[in-house]
């Protein structure tokens, strides 16, 4: 097993048998060239004869020439094997336009006029959509009777699987179909993105609305007017369909106020209404492909390049072997022509500076020890859970020169902040704001730092929770709740309290660390049932689907 958890640092690990086979395969040729060479000398003349006339050959020593030349190939199958170790960022330029998905989560999308109900058919066209636009960065918002951001901008297929999965009525909270907040709220997502390029709103829904026309249209003239291009999907029939709803645990149908069995209908009207005063794009629920539709109207856009961290990979380092397996190489060789040493000073010399040249543009810059030693010591206060006794030393490297130590002080703080947070039973914002402004910090520089995304939206979360955040958090990344962030302060008292999980500390074991992030994976969709499940909006008043 622990075999095993080395392999990790060898790119492919059947190569390694190369480390043993031509350290043998070498010692053997030299063994028989050395002793076929002393056969032929032999045939000279005695031993004494030959040490006048080749006194180098002579006396070489075949154990030395035999040990250099295994070395020297045992290094170099290691460097064919793939050693690795250190940390390298994946870098994919990409080019893309930047979308909000609002998506209808109002009861009547539970209808099953299309199959297997227009909600589960939504979910499959935005999931071909996102198949269809690889560089494209995609936002979800949720609606019914108010709107709610789900993701901010973002390439992370993980988080827009996760939160589609879990879209349903409930994670809004609010009966009714309120398309006004819902194209107010995409508009101003996307107006807080400075990035060039254009930028799209698709809003799919079953078309029936019960807020104000008027307020609709002059929220699709506002996004007209803004520069977005505004395209809008149906879903459903004309013929409509009753809504299943579970109460108790019986699938019963949906009923109004009086008590009637309610029908809801597919409203095309409302839908194109929106798209003809953006100047937009109007699709109809009766289009078979929607998807690709959707996509040749985005194909017309001005695309945005961006350069994205697609992830962090162990650095190969294969060079540092081949340099060593060179250097004996050349040592054998030197060895064997010392009788001209004049020459062979002059090629050492050349060599050596070679190497220190090579050695030289391979030295990694200098490391702030100071800074090291003092987020060591923060680390493994915060590891022995002695939270305010880990500020301080945290506090001193987030400024630090050194890359490596400045990152993950910034993180090791913002889980300090994060996990005071959640402990704490009164005065929660204060180490919450300062855990959003450390994880803020790093995802302006390592925008694809998972982890720090999601202790970033677990911050969020917990601050919305306790009354401090409205029902659009800005999520990671993309600038919005964390921007008004307070200046980090160390925090308040601690309870017993339990929290969803946040990601480990860096540097923890790989089997704590998979133990810590499995907990938290299963706790976070736990969270999200139970958030759904609860989530009970108080009794409505008119139509509330």
């Amino acid at each position: 097993m622990i075999f095993a958890d080395y392999l990790r640092y060898i790119q492919w690990p059947w190569a390694l048998s190369l480390a043993i086979v031509l350290p043998t395969l070498a010692a053997w040729l030299v063994r028989w060239g050395l002793r076929a060479r002393r056969e032929r000398l032999a045939r000279l003349g005695t031993e004494s004869m030959v040490a006048r006339l080749a006194p180098s050959v002579s006396t070489q020593h075949t154990s030395s020439a035999i040990l250099r030349a295994g070395l020297a190939t045992l290094l170099l199958g290691i460097a064919i094997a793939g050693p690795r170790w250190g940390v390298e960022q994946t870098v994919v330029k990409q080019q893309g336009v930047d979308v909000v998905l609002a998506l209808d989560a109002s009861l009547s999308m539970l209808a099953t006029d299309e199959r297997p109900s227009r909600l589960q058919a939504m979910k499959q066209e935005i999931n071909r959509l996102r198949d269809l636009s690889p560089g494209d960065r995609f936002a979800l918002l949720a609606f019914a009777g108010r709107s709610y951001i789900l993701t901010p901008l973002t390439v992370d297929n993980s988080a827009l699987d996760l939160f589609l999965q879990n879209l349903d009525p409930s994670i809004v909270g609010q009966g009714g179909s309120s398309l006004a907040s819902a194209l107010r709220q995409a508009s101003n997502l996307l107006a807080l993105n400075k990035a060039a390029g254009d930028k799209a709103i698709i809003l799919m829904s079953d078309g029936e609305g019960f807020d104000n026309p008027e307020e609709v249209l002059s929220e699709a003239r506002r996004a007209r007017q803004l520069g977005f291009t505004l395209i809008t999907a149906g879903f459903g029939t004309t013929e409509g369909s009753t809504i299943p709803v579970v109460e108790n645990r019986v699938v019963t149908q949906k009923k109004d106020e009086n008590g009637n069995v309610v029908v809801t209908h597919y409203d095309p009207t409302l839908l194109k209404g929106i798209a003809d005063e953006a100047r937009g794009v109007f699709v109809d629920a009766r289009t078979p492909d929607k998807a690709g539709k959707i996509r040749l109207a985005l194909n017309n856009l001005r695309v945005n390049p961006r350069s994205v961290v697609s992830g962090e990979n162990l650095g190969i380092q294969f060079q540092w072997f081949v340099l060593a397996g060179l250097f004996f190489l050349l040592l054998d060789t030197f060895l064997q022509t010392k009788r001209r040493r004049r020459r062979s000073v002059a090629a050492a010399a050349t060599t050596a500076a070679m190497l220190m040249l090579t050695t030289a543009s391979c030295r990694r810059a200098p490391r702030d020890k100071p800074g090291i030693a003092l987020y060591n010591t923060g680390t493994q206060l915060l590891v022995r859970d002695s939270l305010k006794a880990a500020v301080p030393p945290l506090t001193k490297v987030v400024d630090s020169k050194d890359a490596e130590a400045r990152h993950h002080s910034r993180f090791n703080l913002g889980l300090d902040y994060l996990v005071q947070g959640l402990k704490a039973k009164d005065s929660a914002d204060a180490p919450l704001d300062s855990a959003l402004y450390r994880y803020k910090q790093i995802l302006e520089v390592a925008v694809a730092d998972s982890d720090a995304r999601w202790n970033y939206e677990l911050a969020l979360r917990q601050k919305q929770k306790n009354g401090g955040g409205g029902g659009g958090g800005g999520g990671g990344g993309g600038g919005g709740g964390g921007g008004q962030s307070k200046t980090p302060t160390p925090a308040p008292a601690q309870s017993q309290n339990q929290a969803p999980a946040p990601k480990p500390v860096p540097g923890m074991t790989p089997q704590q660390a998979e133990a810590v992030l499995n907990a938290a994976e299963d706790k976070e969709t736990d969270v999200q049932g139970k958030r759904q499940q609860k989530n009970v909006p108080t009794p409505p008043r008119g139509k509330d689907w």
